[in-house]
């Protein structure tokens, strides 16, 4: 009975441990010397070895037109589009959220919450995708390790619409 009782005690011990991961996110926006300058929607999501998305991280778009508009130009963002982007209803609960101004973008996502903690060990891309009403489209592929196994940075580049794009993880 002791056993029993102490393996119990442990277990929770152990998730705990494995649920305080952490994937940060700082996508840097740059402000554009154009006439006309709309806010990029951007969508963040993590892919595994085999292309398959596990995961939507972050969808940002124009939320404040009325009866939901807004997700009319989702489609702008045509590889999050292709792969998970039609297949879910928007706003999604903790993943969808309004465009930001030019600057950067800090993102928090724990492990539970974004559904990391279920994920197998492995190796993943992340995907960060812009797209700008009479602007360009950018994809920024940032390929990293999950789960850490100690805490991680990973940069990615963008050119135009995007600009530096940091992976940090803890475990």
């Amino acid at each position: 009975m002791k056993l029993r009782y102490s393996i119990a005690l442990s277990l929770p011990l152990a998730s705990a441990s494995a649920m305080g991961a952490e994937l940060a996110l700082k996508i840097d926006v740059p402000q554009l010397n154009v006439a006309e300058y709309h806010r990029p929607y951007i969508a963040a999501w993590l892919e595994n070895a085999d292309q398959k998305v596990v995961t939507n991280l972050a969808v940002l778009y124009d939320t404040g037109k009325k009866d939901n508009a807004g997700t009319k130009w989702l489609k702008d963002m045509r590889q999050w589009w292709r792969k998970t982007g039609r297949d879910i209803t928007m706003p999604l609960d903790g993943v969808s959220g309004a465009t930001k101004a030019p600057g950067e973008i800090a993102l928090t996502f724990p492990a539970a919450k974004a559904g990391l903690d279920k994920l197998p060990a492995g190796q993943y891309t992340l995907f960060v995708e812009a797209s700008r009403e009479a602007g360009g489209r950018e994809v920024v592929k940032v390929p990293l390790q999950w789960p850490p196994k100690s805490a991680q940075k990973a940069t990615g580049q963008g050119k135009e619409e995007l600009g530096a794009v940091v992976v940090q993880l803890k475990p």
